[in-house]
């Protein structure tokens, strides 16, 4: 359906991947992964057409209907968001307006008999072709895919510039989903989504029929929805038959065989070059110093790929603080809309936080999870009820605007010197390399930083100031696989509490010891992993 035959890209005078060969075939879910900056988003526009090919082709089935799926979801206004979806499959919105202007032309008392035959004739072919591409039911299509994506429908006829950022980019997404193309290519689906939004759309690509060719950030999502696994890195497009976890073992294999061929080579090299070396003034030995010259000239070798650079991260163990570290009583927070209606986030909360636990606060989108964090950190104030912290916490916030608070004109290194005036020029440098910032990379302005190396930058302030109550607002967002699972470690290493919201079914499952559920107004306290959090719930449906 989909062949990718010897590609190779050069961006900014450096090799992104050479001579690439792979296809996806019809059905088939596939996942792209490998380090940023490799080329992921540079092959899915080479595919679509957006970025030129240096050499090789990509070549498609006849009448291949494909969709993407970007971060950049363009500019969106003048429709509402039913109508946006609706309308955004050119074909059919085309197919649609000339079958109307056929039933206009049937109408005409004047219509002669041939002309009438010739048009029902070309307007039967229309409508089979209008059938297939699913234009009939596209309206109901495109209303439950915008609800399943957590836009209801008393918001369906709301115009698309009312929305914000974060779910203009559901509206692009769903654009992509109702037009039930053969290949839908996604580049990171998942990022802006809550855990029942990112549920949805997990089942919704596992039952559809077509192909999807995706990268995620996500690894449960990858794991549950592709079979397959394309990886770039060092310059090499790979192939693995299998979810994200057979890749990653899969992987691991055929380094070790690698380096096993590597020592193998590098010994049999080593003799060959032994002989010549001891043998080429030789005479008598001449020919067979010359054949073994040649033959040596000829062997490929062995390459060992080097290490990808990865956040490199031990928290320093904090300072014993208390064992109540954040106590709430009566705990009860509203807000007041433009219209000064009261909206009760929750109320009557009793809890408290004590030292060591790591703690997943959950709930659906809106519910009130940020602010429940906020009160805690201090960064609003609750509206009845009592918050405070144990003596000696020294509390450390990741909040959902922390990239925001960012200075853009500073360094990389200002920043962090601005919260540590007393430590080294070399422990800033040190701490900054853990997070991937080296060299004179610690000079570059903020501003110039993309989302993810902003994530970094805020996740060193915070993990360099020796706190021992940390208060993560989805901490992952903006990370990759690799520096998600480097998080996660060194958070499960960490000898402090841990309150934390996220989105990352891997970093919940692995790092919860206790559930926080914010729903319907009120606050509840599950013990337990999060597994179990899960069984509990459904054991009360």
């Amino acid at each position: 359906m989909l062949n990718v035959s010897n590609i190779s890209k050069i961006q900014g005078g450096a090799t992104l991947f050479s001579k690439g060969t792979f296809q996806i075939n019809p059905g088939e879910k596939v996942g792209l992964v490998g380090p940023n900056g490799v080329g992921k988003t540079t092959l899915f526009r080479m595919i679509i057409g957006e970025d030129k090919i240096d050499e090789g082709q990509v070549s498609f089935s006849e009448r291949l209907r494909m969709s993407y799926f970007s971060q950049n979801v363009g500019e969106m206004e003048g429709k509402t968001a039913l109508q946006e979806v609706v309308e955004g499959e050119a074909s059919i919105a085309e197919m649609k307006k000339k079958l109307n202007e056929y039933e206009e032309a049937l109408c005409n008392p004047d219509l002669g008999e041939d002309e009438m035959n010739n048009i029902l004739v070309r307007m039967g072919d229309l409508q089979t072709d209008f059938e297939k591409l699913g234009g009939y039911d596209l309206e109901n299509r495109a209303e439950e895919i915008l609800t399943g994506l957590g836009i209801f429908p008393v918001d369906h006829h709301k115009k698309v510039e009312d929305f914000s950022g974060g779910w203009k980019m559901r509206i692009a997404l769903a654009k992509v989903l109702v037009t039930n193309p053969d290949l839908i290519i996604m580049d990171e689906p998942t990022n802006y989504l809550d855990m029942e939004t990112i549920l949805w759309l997990e089942e919704w690509l596992k039952n559809y029929k077509g192909s999807i060719f995706m990268t995620t950030h996500d690894r449960d999502f990858m794991n549950n929805v592709c079979k397959k696994i394309i990886e770039i890195a060092h310059g090499k497009i790979t192939t693995y038959t299998g979810n994200y976890d057979f890749y990653t073992k899969e992987r691991e294999v055929r380094l070790t065989q690698l380096k096993a061929e590597y020592a193998r080579q590098r010994e049999m090299l080593s003799k060959e070059e032994e002989f010549i070396e001891k043998f080429k003034a030789r005479a008598s030995h001449a020919a067979q110093v010359q054949s073994r010259v040649k033959k040596l000239e000829k062997i490929e070798r062995v390459e060992i790929p080097p290490e990808e650079a990865v956040m490199r991260f031990e928290f320093p163990a904090p300072p014993r603080g208390s064992d109540d570290v954040a106590i709430m009583k009566d705990l009860s927070k509203e807000w007041k809309d433009s219209e000064g209606k009261s909206n009760r986030v929750f109320e009557n909360f009793t809890a408290t936080v004590h030292r060591l636990e790591k703690i997943a606060v959950v709930g659906v989108n809106g519910a009130g999870k940020s602010t429940l964090l906020k009160i805690i950190c201090g960064k609003t104030e609750a509206t009845d009820g009592l918050m405070k912290l144990g003596p000696s916490i020294k509390l450390g916030y990741f909040g959902q605007y922390s990239l925001e608070v960012l200075d853009p004109q500073n360094s990389l290194f200002d920043e962090i010197r601005k919260g540590l005036p007393e430590v080294s020029d070399g422990f800033i440098r040190n701490l900054l390399a853990s997070f991937l910032f080296r060299g004179d990379d610690v000079l570059k302005k903020i501003k110039y930083l993309s989302g993810g190396e902003k994530s970094r930058l805020a996740l060193a302030k915070i993990f360099s100031q020796n706190n021992n109550f940390l208060v993560l607002d989805e901490p992952t967002n903006h990370l990759d696989i690799t520096s998600r699972e480097i998080l996660l470690e060194a958070l499960e290493r960490f000898e402090g509490t841990v309150l934390f919201v996220s989105h990352d079914r891997h970093f919940l499952h692995h790092l919860t010891a206790k559930v926080l559920e914010v729903d319907k107004g009120g606050v509840s306290l599950y013990p337990g992993s999060y597994q179990a959090y899960l069984e509990k719930k459904e054991s009360l449906r």
